[in-house]
């Protein structure tokens, strides 16, 4: 008799605390308060400054990857770097192409990659089509970034 006594006991605790739990979450549920130190703005104004600076010194290129699927001379290598410009970007709409001449070769590179781990992962994928694909050093695009102001703003 005393021990079903505690079981009962002890399974009304557990009851009761997942019901509060749950009641708690029902409440709260869909809002986000983010209380920050106020330098954090002065810190992201600082370095968007910063990062405006280097773009317009740079032109907006900095040192990054790309992954090289083409590079081919002649007559006819242009019409066939184009043709194949407009299949990458069919398959692939979110990476950019560039066609590029170094004499006596015309070369196609694509993406932007900051790191070569970055260009790597992205390499397995495209090597399935383009098997003499490789990772290169080249001058990248500065990647747009989206801001976001969230000073003490609920979600």
């Amino acid at each position: 008799m005393r021990r079903i006594s505690i079981y009962t006991v002890c399974f009304c605790l557990v009851f009761f605390a997942t019901y509060q739990h749950l009641i708690a979450q029902q409440v709260n549920q869909g809002y986000l308060r983010i209380v920050q130190d106020p330098r954090i703005d002065s810190l992201m104004l600082l370095n968007r400054q910063l990062n405006s600076r280097l773009s317009e010194s740079s032109d907006g290129f900095l040192d990054g990857f790309r992954i090289q699927i083409f590079m081919e001379s002649g007559n006819d290598a242009v019409e066939h770097a184009q043709f194949l410009i407009e299949g990458f970007n069919e398959d692939y709409p979110f990476l950019n192409a560039y066609l590029t001449y170094r004499q006596p070769y015309y070369r196609i590179r694509v993406g932007d990659f900051r790191t070569r781990l970055e260009a790597e992962g992205y390499l397995r994928e495209l090597s399935r089509k383009y098997n003499q694909a490789f990772v290169i050093k080249d001058k990248i695009r500065m990647p747009q970034l989206q801001y976001f102001n969230h000073q003490n703003q609920e979600l």
